[in-house]
């Protein structure tokens, strides 16, 4: 099982940035999936989830209304719509597959990860 993150980059305050993640060797249709991140010197964190039928979302506080969660079943992909970027945004994005069909922000609960991808927010 492979997950292949990509989309990171450097960008200034109040710009945005589209991460993906593919899937490779398992099938993502039916498993919920989501975004951590870490930033330097902090301890891992919860981002966004998406079910396996893109139904039922959630958010992290911070992000919510500047980032957006999705996937495309057809692909086995999954993507993060991040604006409105801060300083605070600065980590390393990873993606996630759960075990379960809806995932909530529990680390535990995800079965594989990608081997993240670095957004840094700076001016």
């Amino acid at each position: 099982v492979q997950l292949q993150a990509s989309g990171g980059g450097s960008v200034q305050p109040g710009g945005s940035l589209r991460l993906s993640c593919a899937a490779s060797g398992f099938p993502l249709d039916y498993y919920a999936i989501g975004w951590f991140r870490q930033a330097p010197g902090k301890e891992r964190e919860f981002v966004a989830a998406i079910s396996w039928n893109g139904y039922y979302t959630s958010y992290a506080d911070s992000v919510k209304g500047r980032f957006t969660i999705s996937r495309d079943r057809g692909k086995d992909t999954m993507y993060l719509q991040m604006n409105s970027l801060t300083p605070e945004d600065t980590a390393l994005y990873y993606c996630a597959v759960s075990r379960q069909a809806v995932a909530g922000p529990g680390a535990d609960g995800y079965r594989y990860w990608g081997q993240g991808t670095q957004v840094t927010v700076s001016s």
